[in-house]
């Protein structure tokens, strides 16, 4: 039995979009973060949290990682090169990618008034934007690991819509165009129309 907490607008919209792409039996719970329902699955309150056969996994790569793996499907094998590449192409986007649009969130609106730094937000700006330029360097085909779309790329893709609802503009035609494509499949879709 697999329950997913989280709404689609946040990080949750990645495991929903791969539970859709799989094709699993799931049940959705839209919770938000900090919800009384979460208390027992995530000491920290964070959303997503896939409670599996009575595990709770939390955060939103290792619940990727978990039903890929058990699918063996969007994932290379583990132990192989080809997973070391996807794994450092993982990493890529969400130290790189990730770690920039969760920069600029902090100091807008998460941390207390007191401890932001409005400036950050520019050069967490400039940066993503290199880094965009940097990834779009390392895809190997329509997807970053080539033909087959991977983990990383609905962590990519799911970085675009959170950089363009941040106002995180990019010039880089390829990134904008793969974004598209990852957005027109129809399991993202339908994860994305979920509550």
């Amino acid at each position: 039995m697999l329950t997913l907490y989280g709404t689609s607008k946040t990080r949750a919209l990645r495991p929903l979009w791969l539970l859709e792409e799989l094709g699993l039996d799931y049940t959705h719970e839209p919770t938000p973060p900090r919800h009384d329902a979460l208390k027992t699955l995530s000491n920290l309150g964070k959303v997503p949290v896939l409670d599996a056969d009575g595990t709770a996994i939390t955060d939103s790569t290792a619940i990727l990682t978990y039903l890929a793996d058990r699918e063996g499907r969007f994932t290379a094998p583990a132990g192989t090169l080809a997973r070391a590449e996807q794994d450092a192409l993982t990493f890529m986007v969400l130290d790189d990618l990730e770690g920039q649009l969760w920069t600029a969130a902090k100091h807008s609106f998460i941390l207390p008034e007191e401890r932001r730094v409005p400036a950050v937000k520019e050069t967490a700006r400039w940066e993503f934007s290199r880094y965009v330029d940097k990834l779009m360097e390392r895809r190997k085909g329509p997807w970053l690991m080539g033909d087959e779309m991977t983990i990383p790329d609905i962590i990519a893709v799911h970085c675009g819509g959170w950089a363009k609802s941040a106002k995180f503009e990019t010039d880089n035609e390829d990134y904008v165009a793969y974004i598209k494509q990852g957005r027109a499949r129809e399991a993202f879709k339908r994860a994305a129309a979920l509550p």
